[in-house]
């Protein structure tokens, strides 16, 4: 590939490119400097940042040196971002800059076993941390160095690399709320971005628009390795508020998104005739664009169906973590609106007796970071349980038709676990039970059940206020403190995961209402048929409204 270009960034507000061999030589460079930081094969290097080149390439570069690559989300807080830097024995942290360093500095004593920190920019004093801190442009040049006098020393540890050699770690969160450590292979991540790759009709003379982080494996697989592996170019979005700019600029041929995004393109053409909105949304695009592909949380059917009839080919995906992630997609040559796609070559897809999708593959995770329980629960008799309920039609077509775990996927894409969320908020002594919701949605809602002793105790009243017919509480002055508490608590979670707006309900949850079980467990899909009108009034208020005092910003 030489000199054709790898990937194109922006630099003083104008699009820079590096070529492959540069990429190459850089990721070689860093690989040979964190070997000489004695990073041993296996040990973990964690990447706390935003997207950027860098970020690439110090993941090629673990990669080579035989470590293992733990991506942080860059929106944790410090103590989650502690927590897994701690749990996978992270001995080297990557930081972009300040933001990230100032998070690490404050938990950096709760962090022994880390050796070094580097970031892009040494805009922030070493002092904040017991270890030595390189800038990347030191680390390069040290690798540099090392490689005049051992040419062959990221080849020789590469040859050390197989199918079975964890490559990754990346923690997620589960129904429970404990993050888990998904641990991934070079063979589980090789073999999933190529099998995407053979179907996805990609080729070198592609160009692909990203945006989606890299920390979570949608990206880093799709947009990472499946375009190193065809050998096409990666143009980098500065981010989401900057994707349509950028489009008409670099004018890809590839989108990869998550369902949000192509609601908010959608609701953009929606109004005009149908033979104008192809047109636009072609120019939104850049002007080339063949296909997008859609992952990370259900796509909404109508969509779907409005894309392809505007001539654009939106094609809907389905994965986990746990899976590398992909492992059915509707392709060009095959797609099915409704569907996610047939299962990808090599990877096997049956449905269990309760309706539960289980998958067997090249693709499928080595198991739970220290976790050998979850482990053999995830990976009973030799499949994934993936906790998703479908459907295969005759064709091969699956259809994802339930969810049988807690975990909320919001239309970004994100994963939330809300027994952890609600915990938190039941922890405040005015919070007697809480349901957070938001399957599907831009964000978090919840319904909250105060403890009403205390709450009149609070604001000296001397009756609870009057619910309506639905049993939720309007009164402002109830509603209002009980926001402020709610934002209180929120404080401590990543913003995607924090809820945003509330409903108060008068009365608890009940048995007799099929609300709870007798063991007093919550029957969500109960709950939220019950209040559906009422769910479906924090999403229909305007971002400023605070109607009825019901919002949560």
């Amino acid at each position: 590939l030489g000199p054709r270009p790898a990937l194109l960034f922006k630099r003083h507000g104008v699009f820079r490119s590096l070529d492959w061999s540069t990429y190459r030589r850089l990721a070689d460079r860093l690989a040979a400097a964190l070997i000489a930081l004695r990073v041993e094969p296996g040990d973990c290097v964690a990447l706390f940042s935003p997207n950027s080149v860098h970020w690439l390439v110090f993941d090629h570069g673990t990669l080579s040196a035989a470590a293992v690559t733990v991506p942080l989300h860059a929106s944790l807080t410090a103590p989650q971002a502690a927590f897994q830097i701690r749990h996978s024995g992270a001995v080297v942290v990557w930081v972009a800059g300040r933001e990230q360093a100032e998070k690490l500095a404050a938990v950096s004593d709760s962090l022994p076993e880390l050796r070094a920190v580097v970031t892009g920019h040494r805009d922030f004093p070493d002092s904040w941390f017991r270890c030595p801190v390189h800038t990347f442009d030191e680390l390069v040049h040290r690798g540099r160095v090392v490689l005049d006098r051992q040419p062959r020393l990221v080849e020789e540890r590469e040859a050390s690399i197989g199918s079975e050699t964890l490559a990754t770690i990346i923690y997620t969160s589960g129904t429970t709320g404990e993050p888990k450590g998904v641990m991934l292979t070079h063979g589980n991540l090789l073999s999933n971005a190529v099998a995407t790759a053979s179907i996805a009709g990609l080729s070198g003379e592609d160009l692909l628009l990203s945006w989606l982080p890299y920390s979570h494996i949608y990206a880093r697989t799709v947009d990472h390795y499946l375009t190193t592996c065809v050998g096409m170019t990666v143009a980098l979005a500065e981010g989401v508020d900057t994707v349509v700019s950028d489009a008409r600029i670099v004018r890809p041929t590839w989108l990869t998104a998550v369902p949000r995004f192509y609601e908010k393109l959608w609701s953009a053409v929606e109004e005009l005739e149908p033979s104008a909105r192809g047109r636009t949304l072609r120019r939104l695009l850049g002007g080339r664009i063949r296909q997008l592909t859609s992952g990370g949380a259900p796509l909404p059917r109508y969509v779907a169906e409005g894309f392809q009839a505007a001539g654009i080919p939106l094609l809907e995906g389905y994965g986990l973590t746990e899976s590398s992630p992909v492992i059915a997609f509707n392709s060009p040559d095959a797609c099915r609106v409704g569907t996610v796609g047939r299962p990808l070559p090599g990877v096997e897809v049956r449905i269990a007796e309760d309706g539960e999708i289980l998958v067997r593959g090249p693709n499928v995770m080595r198991g739970y970071w220290k976790n050998p329980a979850a482990t053999a629960e995830a990976l009973a008799d030799g499949w994934l349980h993936t906790g998703d309920v479908g459907e295969l039609d005759a064709d091969g077509f699956l259809t994802i038709t339930d969810r049988k775990k807690d975990l909320i996927v919001t239309s970004s894409g994100k994963n939330v676990a809300p027994a952890m969320l609600e915990r938190l908020l039941t922890a405040d002594p005015w919070i007697d039970q809480a349901v957070v919701y938001g399957d599907g949605r831009s964000f978090l809602t919840a319904l909250i059940v105060p403890d009403w002793n205390a709450v009149m105790q609070e604001l000296q009243v001397a009756e609870k206020p009057d619910p309506d017919e639905l049993g939720v509480v309007r009164d402002r002055r109830v509603v209002d403190a009980l926001q402020r508490r709610v934002e209180d608590r929120m404080q401590s979670v990543s913003r995607p995961e924090r809820v945003r707006r509330i409903a108060v309900l008068a009365e608890p949850f009940s048995v007799d209402r099929d609300e709870v079980t007798p063991t007093l467990k919550l029957r969500r899909r109960h709950i939220f048929q019950r209040y559906q009108e009422v769910l479906r009034e924090l999403y229909a208020m305007p971002p400023d409204s605070r109607q009825q005092g019901n919002s949560v910003e």
